[in-house]
């Protein structure tokens, strides 16, 4: 067992001695986590685990799941009410936040970000080599091709993890190419087990894996997407095949397992992560997790947000996925500034397949069904949700009449059960194919799925024309399916589930920071379940193809490592920015970029400052860089007193008591002016940025800025010039509306756009000017 984590189990004690025939309830225990201020432990306590398990410090014992000690200093514990009011008033606890539950956000894609090989990012960054990148996700199958260690050279030797064994996952299963794997799940058994640790909690042993091997599919999926190697003939079930890679080829694996199958992932398991990568030595964190409830906290209640400001203070860069609730406004989720919050985007490879009605009308969808076909054949169509019944009309459980479905193409709605488990519900019907239809909701944008039936996927429109066709009665239908087609435009398209703007916390701070490739991603899969991931589905599959920002969000992971690779002196802040200010806004036809839900145009609330492009990333210019003192500045910005700032940063903080700083001046690659709708007239704002040059010594930039709509924008100077003794310089960006004429879009915002121009390199920022309501 790895020294970070220590638990006490004098609760085994206690209950055994108290067993009766009718066992008492158990007490109500819940998890949760302290933030302690470290440097007030007593020096006759030769540990901090010493300390936290003393009488002095909790006065009543406590079951300690994991002790913090380098991004966070702390425990997380299993109390009950009355121990936590006396742990919580401790006066070296600085805060105190209840244990969360966290979900996933669930190739060609290299190529479409620009990637080429032997030449550029790729061949200048040596494919990533040496880069160790962090994923965590839901494990790994360490013997898929993706993760092979053929030619690679020794671990480096600043690594300091470990293999750590566990069900059906030894030392043998880590390699030179996977040098790292470790399992956290003490948070997760003592928010399900009641008891505390050593109960056993929810893991299901016979689905899951008490160790780092994959029993999901999804960590396997993400850590191929960052860094799978070069794999020939692959394919799923004959869907997008070719030679599979991941963004970084080269990079080594470090395997962080906090989420488990069916049960999501606990903050302290997460934190408890956090802490050991760091301590590892882990360059870059992948973490495809977000909120469960879709609501997000406070920077000092986040425990990612926590987690990943004691990485980045530290030169890790920590990508995140955006979340998978758009196309609606407010929506994007992992909102502190210093992770890169990666939306998602189509590529221009689909998988199209048409449903034909019985009256000669054929309307598009998507697939992966590789099943025995039924093309050719029409079969009656029913739509149980003409009966007004909304579980019949999802095709929940148990809600299909068999008598009525059975030999019919069933229509299904969209939402409240996985995609491919209505398709299940329909075949235990007795159904011969399934049509699934969007909601308003999610428009036209479609995702294909490894249906176990013949089953397509089809927009709200295509399938309000269906149902109204089998409305009368005579409705018949059949399915074709087309397989593999590239060179699909536009593409890129902003995903109609990517997480959206504004920044629901501090809407100053553009959120996502950049959008990359997440809609039919084929990757690495696990042996342990069929690429539905259903427990009846039996198909085994080397890869398998998943749409969401969790897929996105590896490739700004596996982009950071080939950037690190190729510039090891750049901060996470200085790679964020080269990211971002090359990223297009176009497609590749150089058209407005769109989106997959409406057709209509996006704006940086939909991709941020653009889609990732490292055709330019490997030399962007100029770059934006931040300090951890620039953070500290701008939490004190939004509000944050000394001790509260204290619980993210590890060190107390001296926010200034005179001039507040303003948190639209955070040194960020895109640029932000936040006005109140209750103020009238001439309203402005003078913002400040610096910038770095990274490229040639002596260059001399000039700006060029595309106001907002009714927006005044002005620059000074309007020239940067470099030398060898001139390499960094600050610009003032002095933003002009009237409050009274100017309008906003439906967003309540208003974009543009400031670039640095010098010939050779277009270093652009997205402008974003809103307007809200003052609080």
């Amino acid at each position: 067992m790895s020294p970070l984590f220590h638990c006490t189990i004098f609760l085994l004690f206690t209950i055994f001695t108290h067993a009766t025939s009718s066992p008492p309830d158990p007490p109500p225990f819940k998890t949760y986590i302290f933030r302690v201020d470290s440097s007030s432990k007593p020096s006759i306590f030769p540990t901090h685990y010493h300390w936290y398990t003393s009488s002095e410090f909790t006065q009543t014992p406590s079951s300690i799941l994991h002790i913090y000690d380098t991004v966070f200093h702390g425990f997380s514990a299993s109390v009950t009410p009355e121990e936590y009011d006396s742990v919580s008033k401790h006066p070296s606890v600085l805060a105190s936040f209840e244990d969360r539950k966290r979900e996933l956000h669930t190739t060609r894609s290299p190529q479409f970000v620009g990637l080429r090989n032997q030449r550029g990012l790729w061949s200048d960054s040596d494919y990533g080599s040496d880069v160790i990148v962090g994923v965590f996700d839901t494990g790994i199958w360490p013997e898929r091709r993706s993760f092979s260690d053929l030619n690679l050279g020794p671990v480096p030797k600043r690594w300091k993890g470990v293999c750590q064994v566990g069900v059906k996952f030894t030392e043998k299963n880590c390699n030179r190419k996977i040098i790292g794997a470790r399992y956290f799940l003490k948070g997760h058994e003592s928010a399900s087990g009641g008891f505390g640790i050593g109960f056993g909690g929810a893991i299901n042993d016979t689905v899951e894996f008490r160790s780092a091997r994959d029993a999901d599919g999804h960590g396997t999926h993400t850590a191929s997407t960052a860094a799978g190697r070069y794999v020939f003939k692959a394919s799923m079930a004959g869907y997008a095949s070719g030679i599979a890679k991941g963004v970084a080829p080269k990079a080594r694996l470090a395997i962080y397992k906090v989420c488990w199958k069916n049960s999501g992932c606990f903050d302290s398991d997460i934190l408890a992560a956090f802490d050991a990568a760091v301590n590892d030595g882990v360059d870059v964190i992948s973490i495809s997790i977000g909120g469960g409830d879709g609501i997000s906290s406070p920077y000092y209640l986040d425990p990612i947000a926590i987690g990943a400001y004691g990485a980045v203070s530290r030169g890790v860069f920590v990508s995140s996925s955006a979340g998978n609730d758009g196309p609606n406004g407010m929506s994007v989720t992992n909102l502190a500034p210093w992770i890169t919050t990666v939306g998602a985007g189509t590529i221009d490879r689909n998988f199209p397949a048409e449903v034909v009605l019985g009256d000669g009308r054929q309307l598009a969808g998507v697939s992966l069904y590789a099943g025995p076909a039924i093309s050719g054949k029409k079969y009656p169509l029913i739509y149980p949700g003409k009966s007004g019944v909304l579980s019949a009309s999802l095709c929940m459980e148990n809600a299909l009449d068999a008598t009525a479905v059975r030999g019919k193409i069933v229509i299904c709605d969209r939402g409240s059960s996985p995609r491919v488990a209505k398709g299940l519900v329909v075949k235990k019907a007795g159904g011969v194919g399934m049509i699934l239809s969007n909601g308003v909701t999610n428009g036209e944008g479609l995702v294909g799925d490894a249906h176990l039936i013949p089953a397509c996927s089809v927009g709200s429109d295509e399938g309000d024309k269906i149902k109204a066709y089998a409305a009368t009665g005579r409705g018949t239908a059949t399915i074709n399916f087309k397989g593999t087609v590239l060179g699909i435009k536009p593409a890129p398209v902003v995903a109609s589930f990517s997480g959206r703007g504004p920044n629901g916390m501090n809407p100053e701070i553009l959120k996502p920071d950049l959008i990359a490739p997440g809609v039919n991603i084929l990757a690495a899969w696990t042996d342990a379940v069929g690429p539905t991931g259903l427990d009846s589905d039996s198909r085994k599959t080397e890869f398998n193809i998943l749409s969401g920002t969790s897929m996105s969000c590896p490739h700004v992971s596996g982009a950071a490592a080939l950037l690190k690779s190729a510039h090891p002196d750049w901060s996470p802040a200085a790679i964020k920015s080269a990211i971002m200010t090359t990223a297009s806004t176009v497609n590749k036809q150089l058209e407005p970029m769109t989106d997959e839900s409406t057709g209509n145009a996006t704006t940086p609330y939909d991709f941020g400052a653009g889609h990732l492009n490292l055709d330019l990333a490997m030399d962007p210019g100029l770059v934006y860089d931040l300090t951890n003192e620039d953070y500290v500045s701008f939490l004190c910005s939004i509000g944050y007193g000394a001790k509260t700032i204290q619980v993210i940063t590890r060190s107390p903080a001296a926010c200034p008591m005179r001039r507040k700083p303003v948190p639209e001046n955070l040194n960020y690659p895109s640029i932000a002016a936040l006005f109140s709708t209750g103020k009238k007239g001439v309203l402005r704002k003078t913002l400040i940025r610096r910038v770095r040059n990274v490229g040639d010594v002596n260059s001399v930039y000039t700006v060029k800025v595309q106001a907002p709509k009714g927006v005044t924008v002005s620059v000074r100077p309007a020239k940067l010039v470099f030398s060898d003794k001139v390499r960094e310089l600050s610009y003032y960006v002095n933003v002009k509306i009237d409050g009274t004429s100017v309008v906003m879009g439906d967003s309540g915002a208003v974009f543009g756009s400031l670039s640095w121009v010098d010939g050779k390199h277009v270093v652009r920022s997205p402008l974003v000017v809103t307007q809200l309501d003052p609080l």
